[in-house]
């Protein structure tokens, strides 16, 4: 049994690169506890930008849906507001900390929370020997199906989530149903891929 909450969180953007000045159009957040997904929450966010027709067709999210979205003042805080102090997890988490912290760095909004978790580290030691490790391949390999959109926020995150439940799944088979939480987690991702399962038997 997973003994800390997880807050699975997506980013959609309009761009890739926060240090260029793209920004955040939509957020979902996905809470898991004691194995199970408990909350959800979602929203888009007016950036302020004009969106590229490339990233329109990718996600879906149009100009019209971000020039009505509420502010991301009001939907930042939220977010920081709703994760507290508690363990996050991104796929390809190094994009979306980079997000996160970007547009509270805008916003003057104060946080505490650990640098991101990345599934995808974690489903590299956890099914070693994929083809690929983008999100859509390892739900696929799993039997996962997306409950929405792909790319968008709350598709991926809830997807994202399944696929971290999964993984926890045969994590803790390996631990004989001993309790794990962040920091285990933590330190998984720094295993070599070759042996990191067998070092949680």
């Amino acid at each position: 049994m997973l003994s800390d909450d997880l807050v699975v969180l997506d980013f959609e953007t309009t761009g890739l690169s926060p240090e260029t000045g793209d920004r955040v159009t939509e957020v979902a957040a996905v809470r898991i506890r004691k194995d199970r997904i408990v909350d959800q929450y979602e929203s888009l966010l007016n950036c302020g930008k004009k969106l590229e027709p490339f990233i329109v067709n990718f996600t879906g999210i149009t100009q019209d849906m971000v020039d009505s979205a509420p502010p991301p003042s009001q939907v930042i805080r939220e977010l920081v507001k709703l994760l507290g102090k508690d363990a996050v997890v991104a796929h390809n988490a190094s994009f979306d900390d980079r997000f996160f912290r970007s547009e509270c760095g805008r916003l003057s909004v104060q946080e505490s929370i650990d640098p991101f978790i990345c599934s995808m580290r974690i489903a590299r030691r956890v099914y070693p020997g994929l083809e690929s490790y983008k999100l859509s391949n390892i739900a696929e390999s799993l039997g996962l199906e997306y409950s929405g959109r792909a790319h968008r926020a709350a598709a991926d995150a809830r997807l994202t989530a399944e696929v971290v439940l999964k993984s926890l799944e045969e994590m803790k088979v390996r631990r004989r149903g001993v309790p794990f939480g962040a920091t285990t987690l933590r330190r998984f991702i720094e295993l070599p891929i070759s042996n990191a399962m067998a070092t949680l038997a």
